[in-house]
């Protein structure tokens, strides 16, 4: 994946600079989109946005980004299953399904906030699931553009990926377990059962990763009085998903906001369940409650 993107993306990098330099950038730009780390490489914090209107590049980036997100085990059995769709688990329908959603009502909302075309739109829709690419500056969104990408920031990519976040499938299960409250039915998708499980779990990780962004945002404010909150909250969901957008702040921050923004990545990155679960050491229970009643809602 990786080869081939640097080969696609040399053929637009070639055109503006030396051969060596354009083979140098291209196997960097492919490597940091296919891994979801979205490092700029061109300098002067203008990011991809001089190829805004070059729909190669902006395509080849995306389609990095979105296998680079999926996941190894998603990529795999799409070549074995020969990307028939009855023959995927259940796993690999969630991921490619959210995805795909998400991506599509990413980029209708982001068009029908901001003053972008599609092609700005939909690639914005993808980086923002952990890639951190942006071909517009970001500081020029209104509030509820930084809103759209701050949720799909939180969100993510999918498990087993090279991305962050709560992660596609946490949402899904999320989604479900609600439906099923609602309507009194069980928890299913693609003709299967879900996990009993699934839906404490997933609560369990969407929790944990708002008390995170929730605090850091908090604290980021307090050290950086003079910054919004909106902006505040967008750096650190993007700390948190690894991401690496930013509405222009980030070089202005101060030592501790910057501290702070590393904890949260190290967080986001090992995921808030296991950073959680770290000091939780215990034997066999040696007693055991009585039920009790709790009113819920």
């Amino acid at each position: 994946f990786e080869l081939l993107g640097a080969i696609l993306s040399f053929v637009v990098f070639v055109k503006d600079y030396p051969v060596i330099d354009a083979i140098g950038i291209s196997l960097f730009h492919s490597v940091a989109a296919f891994n979801n780390s979205g490092f700029d490489i061109l300098g002067n914090y203008q990011n991809l946005i001089p190829y805004r209107d070059n729909v190669m590049l902006n395509l080849v980036t995306c389609g990095l980004i979105i296998f680079g997100g999926i996941g190894f085990l998603v990529i795999r059995e799409l070549f074995v299953t020969r990307f028939r769709w009855k023959k995927l688990s259940m796993h690999s329908k969630v991921v490619i399904s959210m995805s795909a959603v998400l991506i599509v009502v990413g980029t209708v909302l982001i068009k029908f906030t901001e003053d972008v075309t599609w092609l700005g739109a939909f690639f914005h829709s993808v980086s923002a699931r952990t890639a951190g690419f942006s071909t517009y500056p970001l500081g020029t969104f209104s509030a509820p553009g930084l809103l759209v990408l701050t949720a799909l920031m939180f969100i993510g990519a999918s498990p087993g990926s090279t991305g962050g976040g709560i992660k596609t499938s946490t949402f899904f299960v999320i989604l479900q377990g609600i439906k099923s409250a609602a309507t009194n039915r069980p928890e299913t998708a693609f003709h299967y059962s879900i996990p009993k499980t699934a839906f404490r779990k997933a609560a369990t990780i969407a929790i944990l990763a708002f008390m995170v962004v929730a605090t850091g945002t908090y604290l980021m404010t307090v050290m950086e009085p003079d910054i919004t909150m909106l902006d505040a909250l967008f750096e650190v969901t993007s700390a948190f998903g690894t991401v690496g957008l930013s509405t222009g702040i980030t070089p202005d921050l101060s030592i501790g906001s910057k501290l702070l923004s590393i904890f949260v990545m190290y967080i986001g990155r090992l995921g808030p369940l296991t950073v959680a679960t770290l000091w939780y050491f215990t034997g066999d229970a040696r007693i055991s409650y009585a039920e009790g009643n709790i009113a819920i809602g």
